[in-house]
């Protein structure tokens, strides 16, 4: 018998539309709770309402207590873990287990773009695949996994792509790990093994800042006038930035403030290529770490665990551009 594990954290899938104002909003009683579903052979839940939460109330310290609720359960026999989220911050929870606690146990967190009584509502749908994946043998060791809308997709990787579509979470370049079918869970890609690093705190404040056309530094001159742990630039292209930023961003620097940068592009990765006045090869050579292939709000997750994790600046290096 395989013993499942589900916490629902609340979200869409866990609200109801109001019928008069067509509003959204948390359900006193979780819909899923209740919910009557058809399970693989062999396969127990164990279900828990963690957190009923709209999903941009979710903060680290809520993933630090689902990732330490996991580990509990890891220790008491539970076989694999599914995770109810709500879309807007799920890619985050799922970045922050696969990057802290990875491979413990197959983790696949799922939700839904459309709430409980909404025509077309994929919420029981989403949850039933998401149960079929994480008791299939094929899930284990592949890090934690995010399932919607019948793909499967790694939490390293995908995004959320479109504000109201059911197809929604995708995952640029690489495309979905695997899919859903009626009767059987395919996986078409092996993911390149990661490092992972637990932590038992979520402290720092690490800003995003996108750059754009015609930048100055006035905000990094605010940035460095305040207390920040890290830095995350979407820059331009490839991994550029305009040269007025270059001078506040020197400052942060001397202050060892890690800054970490991704591209603002949806396809690629950053890369230094450009050898200009803020090309990406003279942002390197200052300092500022490239981290490639996962996005901006990913890499602050990153770099929290990073920081949390206290790894000294060869290590930290290593691990954001890994």
């Amino acid at each position: 018998m395989t013993r499942i594990l589900v916490l629902h954290t609340g979200g869409t899938i866990a609200m109801k539309e109001n019928t008069l104002t067509g509003g959204v909003s948390p359900d006193v009683v979780n819909p899923l709770m209740d919910a009557e579903i058809t399970l693989p052979q062999e396969v127990s839940l164990i279900v828990e309402d963690i957190f009923n939460l709209p999903s941009p109330h979710i903060q680290p310290i809520h993933m630090l207590k689902l990732k330490e609720r996991i580990q509990v359960a890891k220790l008491s026999g539970i076989d694999a873990v599914v995770i109810t989220h709500g879309t807007d911050t799920l890619e985050e929870t799922a970045f922050f287990l696969d990057t802290t606690i990875g491979n413990l146990l197959p983790i696949v967190v799922t939700g839904a773009m459309r709430s409980s009584n909404e025509v077309g509502s994929d919420g029981l749908y989403n949850f039933e695949s998401a149960i079929r994946v994480a008791a299939a043998p094929e899930a284990a060791d592949k890090g934690v996994l995010v399932v919607m809308n019948d793909e499967i997709h790694s939490a390293r990787y995908v995004t959320k792509t479109h504000t109201t579509n059911v197809a929604t979470f995708r995952t640029p370049t690489l495309g979905p790990v695997g899919l859903v079918t009626k009767n059987r869970i395919i996986f078409l890609q092996e993911l390149l093994p990661s490092t992972h690093w637990d932590v038992d705190a979520v402290d720092g404040i690490i800003p995003i800042v996108k750059a754009y056309a015609g930048m100055d530094g006035e905000l990094f001159e605010a940035l460095a006038k305040n207390k920040i742990d890290g830095l995350v630039i979407e820059a331009l292209g490839a991994g550029n930035l305009p040269p007025q930023t270059l001078s506040p961003l020197k400052k942060l620097l001397h202050k060892n403030i890690p800054i970490v940068l991704v591209s603002r592009c949806f396809n690629g990765i950053a890369e230094p290529v450009y050898d200009y006045e803020g090309g990406g090869k003279e942002l390197q050579e200052l300092g500022i770490i490239f981290c490639s292939g996962i996005n901006s709000q990913k890499a602050r997750i990153k770099l929290l665990i990073a920081q949390n994790r206290h790894l000294p600046q060869e290590a930290l290096i290593d691990f954001m551009s890994e």
